[in-house]
């Protein structure tokens, strides 16, 4: 299958063949997780016990892909499958700073992009991302260096959920990482003044302790069609 972007074809699966990644996971309460994804029917899962729900802050840079080079931020809750599978990640934010993957993301996935400024640093030895939109600054997040993981473990297969203009959609999503380091804590996280950080600020992120922050020197990624989550 294939879909029409810009004049452009995208054919199905989507690859990406390099992309560099840092992120952090946080506990959040999962009453207030759950009052921010309601609009997409889903269920937050609970893996903490006291009834806390995770919540993952990803900035990715897309170096090689049929979608082109760009910036990501990805603001993403682990939810329970609608039909009792493997726990998903519901995409909640994922502002971009190009045009073309923004209308294919959207169009594709139902995935919820923005346009925005997103510079970040993933060269360095801290990992380092701000995102701005409108001349206001959402959040600012830097990673520290973990320690390297082993490689050759199998491809993770993850379901990646979104919710647009009222549909929820799920994507069979498969990764192949390398170059993976991994610690506990090891996140910053700042929170400006747009409504994106006031609603994280509600989620208790404001100066909180991530509960691991991780880094991948190098990611190939393959999406899928999308299907609509019948709830």
């Amino acid at each position: 299958m294939s879909h029409v972007i810009q004049g452009e074809r995208v054919t199905m699966p989507v690859r990406i063949r390099d992309a560099a990644v840092a992120s952090a996971m946080f506990a959040v309460p999962a009453a207030p997780a759950q009052a921010v994804i309601d609009y997409s029917g889903l269920r937050v899962a609970t893996p903490i016990p006291g009834r806390r729900a995770i919540c993952s802050l990803a900035f990715i840079r897309y170096a090689d892909g049929d979608l082109g080079p760009y910036h990501e931020f990805a603001v993403a809750f682990l939810v329970r499958s609608p039909d009792g599978g493997p726990i998903g990640a519901f995409i909640h934010w994922l502002p971009v700073n190009q045009a073309f993957t923004l209308d294919a993301g959207r169009t594709i996935w139902g995935f919820p992009k923005e346009i925005a400024d997103i510079p970040m640093d993933l060269t360095s030895r801290i990992k380092r991302c701000a995102v701005r939109l409108g001349g206001r600054t959402a959040l600012e997040l830097a990673v520290k260096p973990g320690l390297p993981m082993p490689g050759g473990a199998a491809a993770p297969k993850v379901d990646a959920y979104s919710c647009l203009d009222g549909v929820t959609r799920r994507t069979p999503w498969t990764m192949s990482p390398s170059g993976v380091r991994l610690r506990p804590g090891g996140a910053s996280l700042k929170l400006g003044d747009h409504p994106v950080a006031d609603e994280l600020r509600g989620l208790g992120l404001h100066g909180a302790r991530a509960l691991s922050s991780s880094t991948v020197a190098h990611l190939a990624m393959e999406f899928a069609d999308a299907v609509e989550v019948r709830q």
